[in-house]
């Protein structure tokens, strides 16, 4: 049996909002589990398995009708309960209930509980407070990247890599030479370094202009990093001219903003990377949202080939000892974490399995 490498029994990103609208399911695979999301009922979001129980069709190849999803092999029609509502011809009393799972919207994403459906609380989806101000402008996008989730969760604990991978934007010397302090406090992480009277890289220079804001004078920077199960990672990050107070200086001194990582498995060594920016100045600039948004773009991208390149070593390489270094110290955490959870979740699991059959009524067989 293949060892469970993510949490299960946890709220994921699954899409934004906008991937799934009219009459178009979506079909993605999250934690190894093949899902059909669409528009039920009033606009309400559903997720079902992608799997018609007549001959195994795909579901998200088909359609939404007045609120069903009608598989667009044969015509069944499918409820956000699993259960088969309609099919020409047929008496459908019979078929057997597919899974269904727990689906919210909200935040302008649509996230997904893909382990027990009798575990989700909808009250457990983390608030976001920079998704429902309107002091914060956010700006993001979605990349299909082939790696393990933890890889990602490394890369973004541990930004020493922005000297040497995003070198051209906000990269610098300074990010090496500065120490990096890691805590944890229950299941969060955090990681966070600071660098004072620099000169800010030309990312956080552009930043600065778009706060109007000089940009050639020297800047405090920071960054803290800021992990929390099973796959998130808010990153604060930004500038503000030296002498100010670096993090706590005052809106007129800095920008600063909250980068968004919402880290998706798909398989083992695959995930959907949901990312973007919040910032809390000129929320209402659109024209600065875009811009922000098209360079981050391009700064995650660098990321791509280094992480997959990366996955593609560990596999050819399985049993490599790799070294372990005061830098990593957030990404070791963080796994810690996940692996103290997925080891619960297994022996839940094994508990559960037990009791059931321990319950079950002894049964007398004839041949």
């Amino acid at each position: 049996m293949k060892k469970q490498t993510y949490p299960k029994n946890a709220w994921y990103v699954a899409a934004m909002s906008e991937e799934v609208a009219g009459s178009k399911p979506l079909g993605r695979k999250i934690c190894g589990e093949s899902i059909a999301f669409y528009r039920s009922h009033g606009d309400e979001i559903a997720a079902v398995l992608d799997f018609c129980p007549h001959r195994g069709a795909a579901l998200s190849l088909g359609y939404v009708e007045e609120g069903l999803l009608v598989c667009g092999y044969h015509g069944l029609k499918m409820g956000a309960d699993g259960k088969t509502k309609e099919m020409p011809l047929q008496r459908v009393q019979g078929f057997p209930c597919m899974k269904s799972y727990a689906v919210e919207e909200r935040y302008g994403f649509i996230w997904v509980w893909p382990g027990d459906q009798s575990k989700a609380n909808k009250e457990d989806i983390p608030h976001l407070e920079w998704a429902v101000s309107p002091e914060w402008a956010y700006g993001g996008g979605l990349f299909h990247i082939n790696c393990d989730y933890r890889l990602m969760i490394d890369n973004l604990m541990d930004l020493t890599h922005e000297t040497y991978v995003h070198a051209s934007s906000i990269g610098q010397k300074e990010i090496d030479e500065s120490p990096v302090f890691t805590t944890v406090e229950g299941d969060k992480v955090l990681t966070s370094r600071y660098m004072e009277n620099i000169m800010a890289p030309p990312f956080w220079k552009a930043a600065l202009r778009g706060n109007g804001l000089a940009d050639d004078v020297p800047v405090d920077r920071w960054q803290i990093c800021r992990f929390s199960p099973p796959s998130h990672v808010m990153i604060d990050v930004g500038v503000a001219h030296a002498g100010h107070g670096g993090f706590d200086a005052a809106n007129e001194y800095r920008a600063g903003s909250t980068v968004v990582d919402f880290i998706t498995p798909e398989t083992e060594t695959s995930i959907w990377y949901f990312w973007g920016m919040a910032r809390n100045f000129k929320p209402n600039d659109q024209a600065l949202t875009d811009a922000i948004q098209e360079g981050q773009g391009k700064i995650f991208t660098e990321d791509l080939e280094v992480l997959e390149r990366q996955q593609e070593n560990l596999l050819a390489f399985p049993d490599y000892d790799l070294l372990k270094l005061d830098i990593d110290a957030g990404g070791v955490q963080a796994r810690r974490i996940i692996d103290r959870i997925i080891a619960e979740e297994g022996a839940e699991q094994k508990t559960t399995t037990s009791s059931a059959q321990k319950s079950a009524p002894l049964q007398t067989i004839s041949f």
